[in-house]
């Protein structure tokens, strides 16, 4: 029986936003690329791009080879093993395309592998080839634009009705504050916890401003809690003193630390540590050189945290003014998403996004990354 290895990847550049797959076919025996396929998608998710991506590898080794067996190397956590049959699928754009999939080969033919995203660069170029292809189009342009707009009119439906029954009460409320920016910021060096602990730019104190005058036109914060280190309490202290209200320093919101890759860029570390910067993309349980926290372990502790502090405010509204690492592991817990995922979030400098947690042990993202405080 013939064998071949479909690797396939698809993206979404601004999720939902212009989207694309690309799908490699491959000789597993001599490790020739037989069929190179990618497809602008148009505006979906990057989920839905992904299972695209393997549909569309699926075909095109079953047009080569109807007997043949298949085995699928994908980047993609959640298609991995919601095809594997590990985790379940219940988004309503995934299940058919899911379906669809498992139809094209018999059960039993197809085994699926994840790989570390440099490990899938054919496909992932293939990818952003299709959506560079599509974004060139005006129309598609207008399709994003419009689709853009419906997806915000969706959000603040779901944001000022939510889906938790009428009988749990009064969420616990974590308005998740990034700090503004240092010197560090622009220049996307690593700056965590085990740094020299910059201080606000002139800049970040201008937006800690700006976040502190849109939260007092809000008026919903009733406790501001916010990391240790400098930025954050600097931060903190100026929507403290807008809306009158003191700020508790908490040790679990600090940022992770990144060893001897703090103050660094990210293409210095490449140049510098390549094995040690590619395992840590590729496993949340890797530490960064030189003993820094790994992924798994700040999961760990923002979850400690949470649990700690929704005990503590139950039907209560606080800010938590804190770093990237940890407004991102706050979501992606609330959204039950891989831990790649954080690689695959935007969080701007002084930014805000907002999680609810009910009784019943559900949460719900209410915002995530919002800077329209900032604009002039």
């Amino acid at each position: 029986m013939r064998e071949f290895i479909v690797e396939a990847d698809g993206g979404s550049r601004g999720n939902p936003g212009p989207a694309g797959y690309g799908s490699v076919v491959l000789d597993a025996a001599t490790g020739e690329t037989l069929v190179e396929t990618y497809e602008y998608l148009g505006v979906v998710t990057n989920n839905v791009a992904e299972y695209r991506g393997l549909l569309a590898g699926l075909r095109a080794a079953h047009d080569l080879d109807p007997s043949a067996s298949v085995h699928v190397r994908m980047d993609s956590k959640l298609v991995v093993e919601q095809m594997s049959g590990r985790w379940k699928i219940k988004h309503p754009d995934m299940k058919p395309l899911a379906l669809e999939a498992g139809r094209v080969f018999p059960p039993g033919r197809v085994t699926y592998e994840w790989i570390p995203r440099e490990q899938n660069k054919r496909a992932d170029r293939l990818a952003n080839e299709a959506m560079d292809s599509g974004a060139s189009a005006s129309s598609v342009r207008k399709l994003s634009s419009a689709k853009a707009e419906a997806d915000v009119r969706a959000a603040t439906a779901v944001a000022g009705s939510g889906w938790a029954p009428a009988d749990m009460g009064a969420p616990a409320t974590f308005v998740l504050l990034r700090h503004g920016e240092t010197p560090l910021t622009p220049q996307k060096r690593f700056s965590g916890s085990g740094g020299t602990d910059p201080s606000l730019s002139d800049i970040g104190r201008e937006q800690a401003e700006r976040a502190a005058e849109a939260l007092a036109g809000r008026g919903t914060i009733q406790h501001i809690l916010a990391s240790p280190l400098t930025r954050t309490r600097q931060t903190a202290a100026a929507v403290a003193e807008r809306l009158g209200i003191e700020v508790t320093v908490e040790d679990g919101l600090i940022e992770t630390d990144f060893g001897a890759w703090e103050g660094l860029t990210f293409g210095e570390v490449r140049e510098r540590y390549p094995d040690d910067l590619t395992t840590w993309l590729s496993d949340p349980e890797a530490e960064p050189t030189g003993g820094g926290e790994s992924f798994a372990a700040t999961a760990t502790r923002i979850a400690a945290t949470r649990d700690k502090l929704v005990a503590a405010y139950a039907g209560r509204t606080v800010l938590l003014v804190t770093h990237v690492t940890p407004i991102k592991t706050f979501v992606r817990l609330a959204l039950g998403a891989p831990p790649e995922s954080l690689f695959r979030m935007e969080l701007s400098a002084a930014s805000l996004s907002a999680v609810a947690y009910y009784a019943d042990g559900n949460a719900s993202v209410r915002l995530f990354n919002d800077t329209s405080h900032l604009r002039p």
